[in-house]
């Protein structure tokens, strides 16, 4: 059986963008009165009163740099809320935000979109089995339906 490696945006890469977002930005924290942000930083929803910050992110571009690759068309940034100060992380591997359609896009090594799936709630696990029986699927991306929003990474375990 393959495992499924679920990955918030790191805590190097989350200090690049409390300082500098991906789009030249400086960050500017807000108290969430209501609370229910969806962090990309530990993967739950926010608490009222948390504070946070909404920084744009370019996960593909990021991923790119990495690995020595051209992301060319497919780049893209876009906006992810994050705690505004540290935070512990996830507090498993376990999908998130996971109670909403939501879409899982495939990426080739090269940085290139096979392809993706609107998935429903409780289909992720076999959403990620699909993407993955394709041995030219590196990573994918859970992203939010309604805004086309960065949720996290998913890699093979």
């Amino acid at each position: 059986m393959t495992t499924f490696l679920v990955h918030a945006i790191g805590p190097a890469v989350l200090k690049e963008l409390r300082s500098t977002d991906d789009a030249g930005r400086r960050m500017v924290p807000v108290p969430d009165e209501e609370g229910g942000a969806p962090l990309r930083c530990c993967l739950r929803r926010s608490e009222p009163g948390e504070h946070v910050a909404l920084v744009s992110y370019a996960p593909l571009r990021r991923w790119a740099a990495g690995a020595g690759v051209d992301p060319g068309a497919y780049d893209e940034q876009g906006p992810v809320f994050v705690h505004a100060g540290e935070c512990g992380g996830p507090a498993s591997e376990a999908p998130r935000f996971d109670r909403a359609h939501r879409v899982v896009r495939r990426y080739a090594a090269d940085g290139r979109i096979l392809g993706g799936d609107l998935v429903e709630p409780g289909a992720f696990e076999a959403a990620f089995a699909r993407a993955f029986a394709d041995p030219a699927v590196e990573f994918v991306h859970v992203r939010a339906v309604e805004y086309g929003c960065f949720l996290y990474e998913v890699r093979r375990g």
